[in-house]
């Protein structure tokens, strides 16, 4: 088969209903993860927001992957990690248009949260946190929305590839 042939099959594959849907569903997830960035960036600065004994609102912008991995000052290493994300998302993206059912679904979640923190990568050079969950004073790593459909869609994978190989 042609690389042309290769990019119309493709491309046909892309105007299919289900992937149509996953779009709508990833477009959502990232305008989702931009309203509430947004609004924390406009409305925190370096304040602290207490929401009640376990969760916090606080701005930290991270530089690194999820939970702050990798954070680094070398612009040439933020500019290789964010080029591998970039790849990440478009590898997962055929695999979205290549897949089907449930697997479409948790792939569309993922990218989603992917693209939100891409984008934020691209536009601040940094990542917008803000959710910190606590216990006294024991912190988790703080996240935000995007953070939260990635994970939720690793974790779905996870069980989805668990179940249908058992």
């Amino acid at each position: 088969m042609s690389f042309v042939n290769k990019i119309k099959k493709i491309f046909y594959k892309l105007l299919k209903r289900e992937n149509v849907y996953s779009f709508i569903l990833i477009t959502i997830i990232f305008f989702l993860d931009r309203v509430s960035k947004i609004k924390i960036i406009n409305k925190l600065n370096e304040n602290t927001i207490f929401v009640n004994d376990y969760i916090n609102l606080d701005l930290v912008w991270n530089i690194g992957i999820g939970f702050g991995l990798l954070s680094t000052e070398s612009d040439l290493m933020y500019n290789i990690i964010t080029l591998i994300i970039l790849i990440v998302i478009f590898t997962l993206s055929y695999i979205l248009i290549t897949s089907d059912g449930l697997e479409k679904f948790i792939y569309s979640v993922i990218i989603g949260g992917a693209l939100g923190n891409f984008y934020d990568r691209l536009i601040y050079k940094a990542v917008p946190d803000f959710l910190d969950i606590h216990y006294n004073n024991i912190h988790w790593f703080i996240f935000n929305v995007a953070d939260i459909f990635i994970t939720m869609g690793i974790i779905a994978l996870l069980f989805n590839n668990y179940f249908k190989n058992n």
